[in-house]
């Protein structure tokens, strides 16, 4: 018997946006290979009989926790087991999930991605924050803030998105947000351009904290804002004051 591996989003947090698709493989997976961003909601709910493997890391760990991965899913893949690898939010934003499933196709084990529901919309929408309005964003782009090691220069053109679209939505970068909005003003974006930042968006420990491109920075430090969170840049980032509707508990 051939095994399989399911590559698959767990949402953004709150266990409550996780898929249907998601918790049935969650409860007839045989091993399941879990991020640190899984809520601990979602793994309570592993089957007690289900082997179960931690896989994430910290920023700042090493990155040969990928490898181990890599060969975790393949090791147990030919073993006829059904893999479930469980990832935060969605796959295939920025998730590896693309790496892992090319892995997988080169070494001949079969795979489905299942999506997931991103933090980067969801973080917003529980902060009241849209990213399109009919009247303020008619374009978003979704980008990193984090950059990979193996990356000799940034790869995000700021210079090139402070013009091009109306709402920017950075994840993984609140480590670079001094030079995300310096970047981003340098290139012609008003200082008085509104900034959200929600930290561990749709859970009980959300924390939402506004400003502009030249007061977030300041704002951040004060509220002591680390990760995971989620940065919005634009004209629906004002919105939050009468859309806010999620109270964390």
């Amino acid at each position: 018997m051939k095994g399989r591996v399911f590559i698959c989003g767990a949402g953004p947090g709150d266990p409550g946006l996780a898929t249907v698709r998601a918790m049935q493989l969650v409860k007839s997976c045989d091993i399941i290979l879990y991020d640190r961003l899984v809520s601990k909601e979602i793994v309570d709910q592993i089957p007690p009989g289900t082997e179960k493997v931690y896989v994430g890391r910290s920023v700042g760990d090493p990155t040969t926790h990928q490898e181990r991965t890599n060969q975790l899913m393949m090791k147990h893949a030919k073993q006829g087991k059904r893999v479930l690898r469980l990832k935060g939010g969605d796959p295939f934003i920025f998730g590896r999930g693309a790496e892992e499933a090319e892995y997988l196709s080169e070494h001949g084990i079969g795979f489905e991605i299942v999506p997931g529901i991103t933090s980067a919309i969801a973080s917003p929408a529980y902060a009241g924050v849209p990213l399109t309005h009919r009247r303020f964003s008619s374009s978003v782009a979704i980008v990193t803030g984090h950059e990979g090691a193996e990356k000799d220069e940034l790869v995000v053109k700021w210079d090139k998105l402070a013009g091009s679209v109306d709402t920017i939505v950075v994840m993984m970068g609140i480590g670079q947000l001094e030079q995300i909005t310096r970047d981003l003003v340098k290139a012609g974006m008003k200082r008085n351009t509104k900034v959200v930042i929600i930290q561990s968006g749709t859970t009980g420990k959300q924390r939402v904290v506004k400003g502009t491109l030249g007061t977030i920075v300041r704002a951040a430090r004060t509220a002591n804002i680390g990760p995971p969170a989620v940065i919005v840049i634009g004209a629906v980032a004002a919105l939050n004051k009468d859309l806010s509707w999620f109270n964390p508990t």
